[in-house]
């Protein structure tokens, strides 16, 4: 039986610097919390790339492993003058290396919100069904990346770090199961 790891939400805190004894003391009798100074929206876009198996009886799901180690989706900014749509398709095929794809439906929208310094980040992440059509098409990963790769649908579920993706996963199988698209 497949062991279940704990998800996380989409956004981790910041992570810290290790301190010495003396600057951890210091830096907690002189740190003050530095108020939230402005709100900034951040809307991004991607998608859970799939292929089937070559028996058609299961999909595999493509992840990325950021340069934190976390087990993904490909996704990214929106930029000005992009739909969602437009922009899954950029960074799929930025993060990935894949051409042949087709984006088959909207699966939902993510929604978290953390701190970078003095700002609250509040970030949108729109999600997309995609199938890979050419199943011998390579992926290639971002020289950022510290892995892309190919995953069955159930070792995929268990990898990918994020609770609300592994949410949309599910609705992604249900939804090509059923020629939902």
């Amino acid at each position: 039986m497949a062991r279940r790891t704990l998800k996380v939400p989409e956004a981790l805190p910041t992570e810290r610097i290790k301190e010495s004894p003396f600057s951890k003391l210091t830096s907690a009798v002189f740190r003050r919390k530095v108020a939230i100074q402005e709100i900034v929206r951040e809307p991004t876009s991607g998608g859970i790339v799939f292929r089937l198996t070559p028996d058609s009886k299961d999909m595999e799901i493509l992840l990325i492993q950021d340069s934190k180690g976390r087990w993904t989706i490909p996704k990214g900014h929106i930029e000005p003058g992009e739909t969602a749509k437009m922009t899954a398709r950029r960074e799929i095929e930025e993060e990935t290396g894949l051409r042949n794809f087709s984006i088959l439906a909207w699966l939902g929208k993510i929604h978290f919100k953390y701190r970078r310094a003095d700002k609250l980040v509040l970030m949108t992440t729109q999600v997309y069904l995609v199938q890979a059509l050419d199943t011998h098409e390579r992926p290639i990963g971002e020289k950022w990346m510290k892995g892309i790769r190919w995953y069955s649908f159930a070792e995929a579920l268990d990898l990918v770090e994020y609770e609300d993706i592994e949410k949309l996963m599910l609705i992604a199988k249900k939804k090509v199961r059923a020629g939902e698209f």
